[in-house]
């Protein structure tokens, strides 16, 4: 029986030397692999954060693109010089009031 009990078990693998140096080499590449992925990984998400800029200002420009559309309208134009600078047009009456205090501001042009 003590045969068969070393037939189910089977013979113990050794550690060659060939079986060595192969675990020393994959060892030595995945440390010298760690430095380089955690590179692309941090310089990843450097893009990421700059594409998230772009697309802020994409949006910016776009904004500031539609207010140059809309001061070029004349109609917008003589409502900035109303509300804003208190213009009016030969004729008319222009009054002013005094805000109370507490009231808030007024927004600005």
């Amino acid at each position: 029986m003590t045969a068969g009990a070393e037939t189910l078990e089977g013979p113990r693998p050794r550690l060659t030397g060939r079986a060595a140096f192969l675990l020393v080499v994959v060892t030595i590449l995945v440390v010298v692999s760690m430095v380089p992925l955690r590179e692309y990984l941090g310089e990843r998400s450097r893009v990421a954060e700059l594409q998230r800029q772009a697309q802020l200002l994409e949006d910016a420009n776009a904004k500031l693109r539609a207010d140059i559309v809309r001061l070029h309208d004349p109609v917008e134009l003589e409502r900035l010089a109303r509300a804003c600078l208190g213009l009016v047009k030969p004729g008319e009456i222009a009054f002013v009031t005094t805000p109370k205090p507490g009231d808030p501001e007024p927004s600005d042009c």
